[in-house]
């Protein structure tokens, strides 16, 4: 197959191209679908499992169906991985040796390529008596710091990011310094984080009344609803975090509320889950299945659209019984209610294709009809495969009186009464990332287009960046019928062009049709103000939303990708002379395995009254380090020299770990030597002193910071985005979620 863009080839090659040592793989994006269809069809009785196997690669054909990146990537190669993306721990025990063993079973999930969500909420808050050791407990947020770690070295060592979702009540002790944990631009970055708010505040907010701070049921203080509030307000406007979960509705609306109680998220917030719950997703490319896209009469194929959503159902039931689960517990939880989660992609092109705006009243009435179809189908579809292989093993009658069963017509509710469900939960709209990257840079889930056209920077082997460009797949489909004609700005409307209001009526309007959630950002002006910007997660819970994310530009995440419509070819660096004398500052390391301390000097250059880091020089007295510190300060004082953004640098140190374990420092843990440099050079670029004590204020530490761009962490490059509640990276495919 010959991809849209070069970038889509990258992509397959590098996280779905199956290429065993010694024996044939994937040689076409072809052969990755055959792989996964004949995988999953194993599933199948003997004598179906070729029409099924041929069936499932028609659905995977063309990139019409994405499954979500665990399964292209490990379907069918005896890897021992998951094919499951998300799941949510169990409930965490207050005690040290239940925490550790649940850090434990984190990591197993995220080595096999699992991401996880966790409820901080059942550890004890700080300062609170641990009986028996006459000690005060540090609270939820040190252990996170733990799991922060964990995850850290866990992602060192394997070829996938972890992610992770970190979840804490909004009556637990601890929330305030929960909500202000990100303002840190160093602290929980493997996590993003949600705070659970119940219905009882939501009305002691709309009633100015006073908000108990409790755990285990016992009332430790009280503070003003609106001014806790305000707090969490306030934090997401400067740090774009924490969302907020809609704990309640989330279980009042939920099918299995009758067997079960949702915990927390997974880490992109599409999926709530129970204890030790676990999904695996798939979605839908919308985009693909537009007839005569540009013209009169352009619409969705409903018939088509039905048909897929069918065969995706049963493909995405089958990775139930294929696959491998990190734990039992996971195991077990996933065959008892056979939770599945179907949703779609490229919503936003296909609007453009039909010549309607995202975010306009005809794209809320589109996006109802083709996920309303969906969402009947799929239930359909679910009613049928129980009749041929069973209702899932907790299936309960009661399941036709839950609210999202109330809408599906009078013949599914019949097959329903008959056979019951193969599948407990059927649809949720996750994040696609590089699963749309990999279909042609389609939109992401119901997100609308970023940026229909940007200039994405390739690294090459001698460290110089060449130009490529990269087109949204509505305009390339565009310009391969129009030419270089442009598009009508009307219909061609971006996340950049929208009003927040825009973004919650999409998603609103798609939570009707979804069983469980849906990952989307509200992306938001940096000059937004405040008490606009509060209005937005009113609005949300007012319609119906299950969760918010937003993300607007400030100082502690960085800018969000700056499109240049000339997409100008920047300069060349020019390398500056060293001039004779230099000023700048030493910095001393005291590490816990080094006899002798670590002495990193940093000296700057002035440049048209700008300082900017020319050298570094890291000394000290034990001679283990001389080999590895040499190479090290010649390589970054190269990187200085060019100039640019050179906060990457950090970045990556900090991202090292040391098998042997890292060191607390300051208070915080760090992984390694080579990370505890990162975080001096980090502070020297920040223009900041040594960092203080944890006991000063985060905040007010950052604001003496100038505002930084976001860095992506694998490339260095700084095209980091935020969208569907996860960073991607636009220069090289990379996405946190996935």
């Amino acid at each position: 197959m010959a991809f849209d863009n070069p970038l889509a080839s990258e992509i397959w090659a590098s996280k779905y191209r199956f290429r065993p040592v010694g024996a044939p793989g994937d040689e076409t994006v072809q052969d990755t679908w055959s792989r996964v269809a004949a995988a999953l069809a194993e599933a199948e009785a003997p004598d179906l499992r070729h029409a099924v196997r041929d069936r499932f690669a028609e659905a995977l054909r063309d990139h019409r169906f994405l499954p979500a990146g665990r399964i292209l990537a490990g379907a069918g190669t005896a890897r021992a991985v998951t094919l499951f993306n998300c799941f949510v721990m169990g409930r965490i025990p207050d005690d040290l040796g239940g925490i550790f063993a649940h850090v434990r079973e984190a990591a197993l999930t995220l080595q096999q390529g699992g991401g996880v969500g966790m409820d901080f909420s059942s550890i004890r808050p700080a300062g609170a008596a641990v009986k028996g050791v006459d000690a005060d407990a540090s609270g939820p947020l040190s252990f996170m710091d733990v799991w922060d770690a964990m995850c850290r070295t866990i992602l060192s060592a394997g070829q996938r990011r972890g992610a992770m979702m970190g979840c804490l009540r909004i009556d637990h002790p601890d929330i305030e310094a929960f909500i202000d944990a990100k303002r840190d631009r160093i602290r929980l970055r493997n996590f993003n984080l949600s705070v659970l708010v119940p219905d009882a505040f939501m009305a002691a907010l709309a009633d100015d009344d006073e908000w108990p701070l409790m755990f285990e049921g016992e009332a430790v203080r009280s503070v003003r609803a609106v001014d806790l509030w305000g707090r969490l307000m306030r934090a997401t406007y400067d740090a774009a975090e924490p969302g907020v979960i809609f704990i309640d509705r989330v279980n009042a609306q939920n099918n299995l509320a009758y067997c079960e109680t949702i915990l927390a998220s997974n880490p992109c917030g599409e999926q709530m889950l129970p204890p030790y719950g676990a999904c695996l997703l798939g979605s839908i490319n919308l985009a693909r299945l537009v007839t005569v896209p540009f013209q009169g009469g352009a619409e969705v194929d409903l018939s088509e659209l039905a048909s897929l959503t069918r065969t995706a159902v049963r493909l995405l039931d089958d990775v139930i019984d294929v696959s491998r689960f990190p734990l039992e517990a996971q195991a077990t939880e996933a065959r008892a209610k056979r939770r599945i989660g179907l949703g779609v992609t490229g919503l936003a092109d296909a609007l453009v294709f039909c010549g309607v705006a995202y975010g306009s009243e005809r794209a809320v009435d589109l996006t109802g009809q083709w996920l309303g179809r969906i969402k009947q189908e799929a239930y359909r579809a679910s009613a049928e495969l129980a009749a041929e292989k069973g209702a899932f093993p907790l299936y309960d009658p009661a399941i036709l009186k839950r609210p999202n069963l109330a809408s599906l017509d009078a013949e599914t509710r019949d097959l329903i009464t008959r056979h019951g469900l193969r599948n407990g939960c059927l649809t949720s709209i996750a994040p696609t990332g590089t699963t749309s990257l990999l279909a042609g840079n389609v939109s992401s889930g119901i997100e609308p287009v970023f940026a229909y056209s940007y200039v994405r920077k390739v690294l090459q082997a001698d460290g110089s960046r060449r130009e490529e460009p990269v087109e949204d797949y509505a305009l390339t489909v565009w310009k391969r019928m129009h030419g270089e004609t442009p598009p009508p700005e009307s219909v061609f409307v971006s996340a950049q062009t929208l009003a927040p209001a825009d973004h919650i009526r999409m998603q609103a309007a798609a939570q009707v049709h979804v069983d469980s959630s849906i990952s989307k950002t509200v992306n938001c002006p940096e000059d937004m103000s405040f008490d606009a910007f509060g209005d937005i997660y009113r609005l949300g819970w007012r319609s119906g939303c299950k969760g918010m994310t937003t993300y607007r530009p400030n100082s502690v995440t960085g800018s969000v990708l700056s499109v240049d419509p000339s997409n100008r070819a920047p300069e060349a660096p020019v390398l500056t002379p060293r001039p004779e004398a230099l000023g700048g500052a030493t910095y001393k390391l005291v590490w816990p395995e080094s006899a002798h301390a670590v002495y990193v000097t940093l000296n700057d250059v002035e440049e048209s009254g700008v300082r900017r880091p020319f050298e570094i020089f890291i000394n000290s007295k034990n001679m283990d380090h001389y080999a590895w510190t040499v190479g090290l300060t010649r390589m970054i004082s190269a990187v200085f020299r060019r100039g640019g953004d050179v906060g990457f640098v950090a970045d990556e140190l900090k991202a090292v770990f040391d098998p042997r374990g890292g060191a607390w420092l300051g208070g915080r843990y760090v992984p390694s030597l080579l990370a505890a440099i990162g975080g001096v050079i980090e502070r020297h670029l920040g223009g900041s002193k040594p960092e203080p004590p944890p006991s000063t204020n985060a905040a007010n530490a950052l604001e003496s910071r100038p505002s930084a761009k976001a860095i992506c962490p694998h490339c260095g490059g700084c095209e980091l985005i935020r969208k569907e509640g996860c960073d991607s990276c636009l220069s090289c495919g990379y996405s946190k979620c996935g």
